[in-house]
């Protein structure tokens, strides 16, 4: 049981974005030759995928925290940061992915099949990007996204046609290791089998997969026993069988008690809505009684037999020890199994992300709230919020860059429609994670006499002397400088330069 687990809970967090950066391309004769400074790296995404020679999830259970790599942040001369690398994760096939509230996710059926359950944040702009006709040299560059934080629960249902179902005991595990290669641990005590064991059986031109689950008690619907371990595992099989043990020597036990019990808890259970699978009581259900070697057994499964099949089962009177009745069962068996295939819908939307992620990003609201500390407004949106993350309060340009995003998106003007005025407390962000500002309406008068947020007055003359304007300079730069010395001369032959006595 150490080496098998079926059910975990995962702490995920996928790589940061790495933050852009601002530079400014310097070489001789060129002081101040542009923005050259590049993009930050992509944070790496968290993906389970399936891999067919995975068949436990105990390699989480004992290190349930992954965390991808970030990105690098951007460098000079237009490098761009490198990329975090995805961290993938492997499963076994028929693990079914879910929140902690149990709301499906995903479920991961066949070998490569993948899902990313965190995704990356995204790398900041550098300001060579940031660059533009209006804004030539910014002074700032855009911070990288962090990456999504997520906490999800594997579940690991058994891919099987056949379930074997019964008391511990009961001669499940024999009936696997005799009629398919399978070689699970066989003993004379409860509870041997602790984890599914799978065999596949052959019956003419038909194959199938049978599972050995762990041992059914009283209240195992409740999670009594090993109880929800095992009925996960048969919520994907399309035929139950009922070993029901002849020979037992327990007091209170007989074939049609046994049966009574192990129904009731079959429809106590409930299979998960999303899978697409129908209740346990509904299925194809076939009755074994075993261990008819024993005279006493084989004399009890005849007289009860006729019972249980005016209750519309179908029944069966096998050994597993002495390989009695085991050919006929596994014909009876593939039949039913071809039959559900074939009946079978397949649903695929069940094994798709239920959690789109959104297109369209431009979308935004203002919502007026009363609390404690009084009268704020939250701006909630997608794209809001986004540019919020990528600024650098500490740079007052990017802050100004920040305020003329949000106006060209209208935010402004629907915080005026809701009631907005000068002083108002604004929220951007998450509900936990926000970030307050004291509105100020945008102020145009004047503004433009200092130039757009991030221009270079240096870079605005856009006119170049030519030879004779130099030249013409020149001559008249030396003409003052020849003036300058005459009248030096003159004061001093005037004798205003002599020492006092």
């Amino acid at each position: 049981m150490a080496n098998f687990v079926d059910r975990v809970v995962l702490h995920l967090r996928a790589g940061n974005g790495g933050h852009g950066v601002a530079s400014v391309h310097r070489e001789k004769f060129k002081p101040l030759g542009g923005p050259d400074g590049g993009n930050g790296g992509r944070g790496g995404d968290v993906i389970l995928r399936v891999d067919a020679q995975v068949t436990t999830l105990v390699d989480y259970h004992h290190g349930p925290h992954r965390s991808a790599p970030n990105g690098k942040p951007g460098e000079g001369g237009e490098r761009h940061g490198a990329q975090g690398e995805d961290l993938t994760l492997f499963v076994p096939s028929g693990t079914v992915v879910t929140t902690r509230a149990g709301e499906v996710l995903a479920d991961l059926v066949g070998d490569g099949t993948e899902y990313v359950v965190a995704r990356g944040g995204r790398g900041g702009l550098g300001n060579k990007a940031l660059a533009s006709t209006r804004r030539k040299a910014p002074g700032f560059a855009l911070l990288g996204e962090p990456g999504e934080e997520t906490e999800v629960v594997l579940e690991l249902k058994t891919l099987a046609d056949v379930a074997l179902i019964g008391f511990p005991s009961a001669g499940k595990s024999s009936l696997v290791s005799v009629m398919s290669a399978a070689k699970p641990k066989i003993a004379d005590y409860p509870f041997t089998t602790l984890v599914p064991n799978l065999g596949v059986v052959t019956a003419g031109g038909n194959r199938f997969t049978m599972a050995d689950v762990p041992g059914l008690i009283p209240g195992a619907s409740e999670g009594k026993g090993l109880g929800l371990q095992f009925l996960r595992h048969v919520e994907r099989c399309h035929v139950l069988v009922h070993v029901i043990d002849c020979a037992t020597l327990e007091p209170g036990r007989d074939p049609l008690t046994d049966l009574e019990v192990i129904e009731h808890e079959l429809a106590e259970y409930v299979p998960h809505g999303q899978l697409g699978g129908i209740p346990l009581a509904e299925r194809v259900r076939v009755v074994v009684l075993n261990k008819a070697d024993v005279p006493e057994a084989r004399e009890l499964a005849e007289m009860v037999r006729p019972d249980l099949q005016e209750q519309g089962y179908e029944v069966h009177i096998v050994s597993a020890v002495a390989h009695q009745g085991l050919k006929d069962l596994g014909y009876a068996l593939a039949a039913h199994v071809r039959k559900a295939r074939e009946e079978q819908i397949v649903v695929e939307p069940a094994r798709v992300i239920v959690r789109p992620q959104a297109l369209d990003d431009q979308g935004f609201r203002v919502v007026r709230e009363n609390t404690s500390d009084g009268e704020v407004f939250r701006v909630v949106g997608e794209r809001p919020t986004r540019w919020v993350r990528q600024t650098d309060f500490a740079n007052d340009e990017a802050v100004g860059y920040l305020a003329d995003r949000l106006n060209r998106l209208g935010v402004e003007d629907e915080l005026l429609k809701a009631g907005a005025v000068a002083g108002s407390t604004v929220l951007i962000g998450p509900q936990d994670d926000a970030v307050v500002f004291d509105w100020e309406p945008t102020m145009a008068g004047g503004a433009e006499l200092l130039g757009s947020r991030g221009s270079d007055l240096r870079l605005d003359e856009r006119t170049r002397p030519t030879r004779g304007e130099k030249r013409e300079a020149f001559h008249d730069k030396m003409s003052a400088a020849e003036r300058a010395r005459q009248e030096l001369v003159a004061e001093r032959r005037a004798g205003k330069w002599t020492e006092p006595e």
